[in-house]
């Protein structure tokens, strides 16, 4: 008998990551959301047909939501709706976390953004972040200090070696 072949887990839990938003803004403060989905739309996330780069999150009649994340319909699944494939989705939290992200983003220059999509046992958690904006001499210099950081690992491997 033959016998069966196990299927090979990802080790990696994360679905998608928004670098944009590390470069574009300083991340202040982050929490974990739950998002509530479809169910062609956790198919699609299977899949990983997920881009979270334009996204942003809203507070809207005391709840928060997540805008512009694209996930794009499987062909085999959506047959018998109509897939929307930027839909606004609830992003799920505690009262007292919704308090403090509203209090944050009233302030001038703050703002709430997704940094990552990822799973966690069985459902799909959304990474958010309270951040505010970076001026063009920051993405500089931290463009600078990760240059920096590359070549010393470089220096010591050979030197190591």
């Amino acid at each position: 008998m033959a016998k069966k072949q196990k299927k090979t887990k990802s080790t990696s839990n994360t679905i998608a990551l928004n670098k944009r938003a590390r470069h574009e803004y300083h991340v202040n403060d982050k929490f974990e959301a739950g998002v509530s989905l479809a169910g062609w739309e956790v198919k699609s996330i299977r899949e990983g047909k997920v881009q979270i780069t334009d996204a942003y999150v809203i507070m809207h009649q005391g709840e928060v939501w997540l805008m512009g994340a694209h996930i794009t319909p499987l062909i085999s699944v959506s047959t018998h709706i109509v897939a929307e494939p930027t839909r606004n989705r609830k992003l799920l939290l505690h009262k007292k976390e919704i308090a403090k992200i509203f209090a944050t983003i009233q302030q001038k220059g703050q703002t709430c953004v997704p940094l990552a999509l990822y799973w966690k046992n069985n459902k799909v958690k959304c990474e958010i972040a309270l951040v505010t904006g970076k001026q063009q001499h920051d993405k500089r210099a931290t463009e600078k200090d990760r240059d920096w950081g590359r070549q010393k690992a470089r220096i010591v491997r050979e030197h190591a070696g």
